[in-house]
């Protein structure tokens, strides 16, 4: 359990920083940059927390807009608070990730005002490159989260949940070779790459059928020849690859491959295709979420637990979540089906007071959950339990 004193100090901090986490997300919204180049956005989230005294590692793990805070006993348990900061091309924060960035920038300021109550470790990590560059997975493989006993962030939505299962992904990048002809004196001298790319899509699309529940197969046609009147000797696409676990991954991503194999072998050009992998499965925690959701029940927001009606995406907090006992909770910045992930009027709700407001709920339920991870040693241990069952 928390204590009443300690939950005051905590959302009285989160309420004292209102004005400059709205200025720094508000910021960040207005300097969307892609992944591995929030120089800006990394930029200023170490300014800030250096401006509340707080030493700040920039370009951990190798990376230059990765970065880490700390605050308590570094013999002691340890809580990750995590942010993203990445923006999408053209359409900007339309995930939201500038709330993301400032709730965990609060909730870090929160718990660590009150570490010296507890006997462990506040943790802010700054992960770039969410958006498909993998971020997270490059500082799992540096070592950033070993000896962490929980991870934690929120996402905005378009309501609360306090879990929700995200895919498994990856990408895969086809080039097709064929040989050029003039198109219409003497096309059928040609082999048309572009054909057999469209052929590619097709053929996917018949497959659908036998894909399990929770499978997304979505690509687009990234060369599709060089001019109108050649037979396209070069074409390319990529797809995206996502399923509910890395077993059924990997099985659809045989059948993929043999459609971009049997749609080459119809045109008589080749194809090569690179396999780029994405993220793992997320693992909610659902002990941690439980926590969380008591927090935040407190604050005045009831969520649901999930909501299967919601389709899903991918994360590369999934693969911290293999890692270590993780939560990835969803609060609303918009009502219910007006608008989702990746669309300009999310990008406008992202700079919204609404979409602030629910950054400061975020905030203060995070702090609050990682402190009593810090201070309950049964909530710790129940936690590490229930992840450890679900790797075996």
């Amino acid at each position: 359990m928390l204590s009443p004193e300690l939950s005051k100090v905590i959302d009285d901090t989160v309420d004292q920083e209102r004005v400059a986490l709205a200025k720094l997300s508000s910021d960040i919204h207005a300097n969307p940059e892609l992944r591995f180049e929030e120089h800006k956005a990394a930029g200023w989230i170490a300014e800030l927390l250096r401006a509340r005294g707080y030493e700040v590692e920039q370009g951990i793990a190798g990376l230059p807009t990765a970065l880490r805070a700390r605050k308590g006993n570094a013999d002691g348990p340890k809580v990750a608070i995590l942010g993203e900061y990445d923006a999408l091309p053209e359409i900007g924060h339309a995930c939201g990730h500038n709330l993301i960035a400032a709730s965990a920038v609060g909730a870090f300021l929160a718990a660590a005002a009150v570490a010296h109550h507890t006997q462990g470790e506040i943790v802010f990590l700054g992960t770039p490159a969410e958006e498909g560059g993998g971020g997270k997975i490059k500082m799992i493989q540096a070592g950033v989260f070993e000896g962490l006993d929980a991870a934690m962030m929120f996402h905005p939505f378009d309501r609360d949940m306090l879990a929700h299962t995200a895919l498994a992904s990856m990408w895969l990048a086809m080039t097709f070779k064929g040989a050029p002809a003039h198109a219409a004196a003497a096309p059928h001298d040609g082999k048309s790459a572009l054909q057999a790319c469209m052929d590619t899509f097709r053929l996917i699309d018949g497959q659908q059928v036998r894909f399990r529940d929770g499978v997304r197969v979505h690509g687009y046609v990234t060369n599709g020849g060089q001019a109108v009147n050649i037979i396209p000797e070069l074409a390319a696409c990529e797809f995206s690859v996502r399923a509910r676990d890395t077993v059924e991954l990997a099985r659809v991503r045989g059948i993929v491959e043999r459609c971009a194999q049997a749609a080459a072998l119809a045109s008589e050009v080749t194809v090569e295709i690179v396999v780029r992998e994405g993220y793992r499965d997320m693992r909610n925690n659902m002990t941690m979420a439980r926590a969380f959701g008591e927090h935040l029940g407190s604050l005045g927001r009831k969520a649901r637990e999930t909501d299967d009606r919601v389709g899903a995406g991918s994360t590369d907090m999934g693969d911290v979540s293999h890692v270590v006992p993780s939560i990835h909770p969803y609060l609303a910045i918009v009502d219910e089906n007006v608008a989702l992930c990746h669309q300009h009027a999310f990008a406008g709700a992202a700079a919204s007071d609404r979409g602030f407001d629910t950054t400061v709920h975020a905030a203060k339920a995070l702090a609050r959950t990682a402190v009593e991870l810090l201070v309950d040693d049964q909530l710790r241990s129940s936690v590490r339990a229930e992840w450890s069952a679900e790797k075996t």
